[in-house]
């Protein structure tokens, strides 16, 4: 069977759990890098199996980190991919007719792909959480991310289409560890403002908190999913909180 022309990248840190199931979803891919950053489980002795196209580098901005792996990868188009993400067959299907029709092909540099997450069992469907389409499939000389620490921005040229397959992101076993990531992330988004001057403002934290639980909850149908609806509109209203109190307490320090 021909593979599909492009290239995959995929970033990897301990993800013994999570690379292999990833990487067979991808087997249809002309090319598979994977990027690590420094694992010392059986990460990389999985992934040797359906790639020789592994490298390592340590994880400093996220920005930065990503636009690296895209640099290794050979083929026009690049799919980007984290070892807890999974292609589903109807997406890689999508992507493989998408390639191959010229047309299509040509008239965009990019494409938006709908992020279907789980929390442990659940399906994370509501407040937001579905279909939140992100760019992962693009021209790798028409895309980068910006050099931030956290949520970097993209900088694309052109236009970007839409997907309707789904990449499929095991991305928390627990809400434990929904919380424990909310907590890392909020640390680099206070260091991100604090690095670019912004100021603390203790009506902007409450006035953007409520907000975005509002949002989430009433207008993002975060009340039709139950209990793990109403958590997952008050954990983002949470990370909000979280960031500006950190960033205040990133003010007071250097003071």
């Amino acid at each position: 069977m021909e593979k599909a022309p492009l290239s995959v990248a995929i970033i990897t840190r301990n993800e013994e759990a999570n690379i292999e199931d990833c990487l067979k979803t991808v087997s249809w891919a002309k090319e598979i890098v994977v990027l690590d950053d420094g694992s010392t489980d059986r990460t990389l002795d999985i992934a040797k199996r359906y790639t020789d196209k592994i490298h390592r580098r340590r994880m400093d901005i996220e920005g930065v980190h990503r636009n690296y792996a895209y640099s290794l990868c050979s083929n026009e188009w690049v799919l980007s991919l984290d070892a807890d993400e999974r292609v589903t067959p109807e997406l890689g299907k999508e992507i493989i007719d998408t390639l191959r029709n010229e047309k299509d092909a040509a008239k965009n540099n990019a494409y938006s792909i709908p992020i279907k997450t789980y929390i442990g069992a659940r399906w994370a469907q509501y407040a937001g959480w579905y279909p939140a389409p992100k760019v992962r499939l693009f021209r790798k000389d028409k895309f980068k991310y910006d050099i931030s620490e956290v949520h970097p921005r993209i900088f694309l040229e052109g236009d970007c289409g839409n997907l309707k397959g789904d990449i499929i992101h095991y991305g928390f076993k627990d809400l434990a560890e929904l919380f424990k990531n909310t907590n890392e992330q909020t640390t680099l988004q206070a260091r991100e403002w604090h690095r670019v001057g912004r100021k603390f403002s203790a009506f902007r934290m409450v006035r953007t908190s409520i907000d975005r639980f509002i949002r989430k909850y009433f207008f993002k149908n975060g009340r039709k999913g139950g209990v793990l609806g109403f958590v997952l509109s008050a954990a983002d209203a949470y990370y909000q909180l979280l960031s500006y109190a950190k960033l205040w307490e990133l003010s007071n320090k250097d003071k």
